[in-house]
């Protein structure tokens, strides 16, 4: 099974999010955090199946929390370009590309 690529911004917008998350309740954050985690495997096993969204990307929207997935199905493996905030620079990722 081919395993994701991210862009090494990626971290730190989970990094950022996460801890955002546990300050406002215990256990918040490992939430934010299982469900990403869900959300690329997902996106791992069937990398084609959520809409384009962009530039030849696409976008999983994540269920529980305000954020996107947006990646790229390259010929080997999906690419993790950002996990972005739905409500805030929508396009500041494109300079990732």
């Amino acid at each position: 099974m081919p395993e994701l690529v991210f862009h090494p911004d990626e971290a730190v917008e989970v990094k950022t999010s996460y801890q955002w998350y546990q300050e406002q309740a215990d256990g918040l954050g490992e939430d934010f955090i299982h469900e990403l985690e869900s959300a690329y495997e997902a996106i791992d096993n069937l990398p084609e199946t959520w809409p384009k969204f962009q530039k030849g990307f696409r976008r999983f929207l994540l269920s529980k929390f305000p954020f996107s997935i947006i990646y790229r199905s390259e010929q080997t493996r999906p690419y993790v370009v950002a996990v972005m905030h739905n409500s805030r620079k929508p396009d500041y990722w494109l300079e990732r590309t």
